[in-house]
């Protein structure tokens, strides 16, 4: 090879590595995350509770609140449910099996109306069973059966399912998806809110994933399906990975900060370290670095193809704000690098931008709500 070839070969070989460098490089920036939308919004809490909200309760969802989502540039809303809202049973007594397939379609309409006016302000609808026959992660209420361990709580789940996925079979899954079952766990009493919990068995929550994503596909077959993550919404769920199922993570870690006296989720709440960041709290420290070590399982499931989305976050009003912002634009930031959408809980109310009740703020008036100005603009910059 004379000096030529030599220098003309050498020079492609460089510029072959160069190409290759530049390739990986951008590969390393892209997100994580690329399976579904990076949808970024709220969770609605008119369908939360198994008792039916008052119409025109000061809580309720309103256009208005929609409108200024969309104004504001957020473009979801997962519709966190429960399932006693849409069945006619004696709210006197309890509840058994049977009432689970006693429909009531005026409660239907109610939801369908509050989804129509979603989309007409451009935002995706997840639904979601908060409660669903079986299973709730909060008790209160009484549940005859458990979903993770008979199939009579799993043929009322799916026929659930395969309900909604009917009604809205003719609309575009651009428009909404179908959540399947908030933040399980196997816990050892099902109406006993404190009682010991763990993950479900992996393959207890195939079952029940596959058995109700089947029931959605029958009317929907191209409509997006996402499973919660195993141990109330922490631990992504490898049996799942191969059902064409999207993932939800949680925005919450660590309890400390973002549940902060919070008496669903701790049974002594005057005992609780002071919430920091960073810090050190019950003993663990937490920084940056911990929280990414925390999400990297749903990084990792996410370069694998699955769609991840983080379906609620935030922090209950106990926690200082300085500490919660300084905090939650950790979290914020890690998902967004990774290209993960969010929806915090909630929209109004004690977790969310109006009329959360805080103390330790000064709010903007927002016609006639409380806006808090630092936590939306912190949102909006994510």
């Amino acid at each position: 090879m004379n000096r030529r070839e030599f220098l003309k070969v050498a020079g492609a070989g460089a510029a072959m590595a160069a190409t290759g460098r530049l390739a990986n490089a951008a590969d390393e920036a892209k997100p994580a995350q690329t399976a579904i939308p990076r949808w970024r919004g709220f969770n609605l809490l008119d369908y939360f509770s198994p008792r039916p909200m008052r119409p025109g309760s000061r809580s309720q969802t309103t256009e208005d609140d929609l409108r200024w989502m969309s104004d504001w540039g957020f473009d979801f809303v997962r519709l966190p449910m429960a399932y006693p809202q849409w069945i006619d049973f004696d709210p006197s007594q309890r509840i058994t099996p049977d009432d689970m397939y006693k429909i009531k379609e005026s409660a239907l309409e109610y939801i369908d109306g509050l989804v129509e006016t979603a989309h007409k302000h451009g935002l995706h609808v997840s639904l979601n069973f908060h409660r669903a026959p079986g299973y709730c992660v909060n008790a209160g209420f009484y549940e005859p059966f458990n979903l993770w361990k008979d199939q009579e709580a799993l043929d009322a789940f799916c026929f659930h399912w395969g309900m909604w996925a009917k009604r809205y079979k003719d609309m575009s899954p651009s428009k909404i998806s179908f959540d399947l079952v908030n933040e399980p766990s196997m816990r050892e009493d099902m109406n006993d809110q404190h009682s010991k919990r763990g993950p479900v068995p992996g393959d207890v929550y195939r079952r029940v994933a596959e058995a109700a994503a089947k029931a959605i596909r029958a009317a929907n077959p191209n409509h997006l399906v996402i499973a919660d993550g195993n141990n109330v919404g922490n631990d992504v769920i490898p049996e799942i990975v191969d059902l064409n199922i999207a993932q939800s993570c949680r925005g919450y870690a660590p309890g400390y900060i973002s549940h902060y006296k919070a008496p669903w989720a701790f049974s002594d709440v005057e005992n609780l370290p002071a919430p920091v960041w960073p810090g050190t709290m019950g003993g663990q420290y937490w920084d940056r670095a911990r929280l990414e070590r925390y999400y990297q399982p749903w990084i990792d499931l996410a370069k694998k193809g699955v769609g991840v989305h983080c379906g609620e976050c935030g922090c209950w009003i106990k926690t200082p704000h300085d500490v919660f912002l300084a905090w939650f634009g950790d979290v914020l930031d890690i998902l967004t690098t990774n290209g993960i959408g969010y929806a915090l809980w909630n929209f109004r109310g004690q977790f969310g931008i109006l009329d959360s009740g805080r103390g330790d703020i000064e709010y903007e008036d927002w016609h006639g709500h409380k806006l808090d100005r630092r936590l939306l603009d912190l949102l909006r910059a994510y």
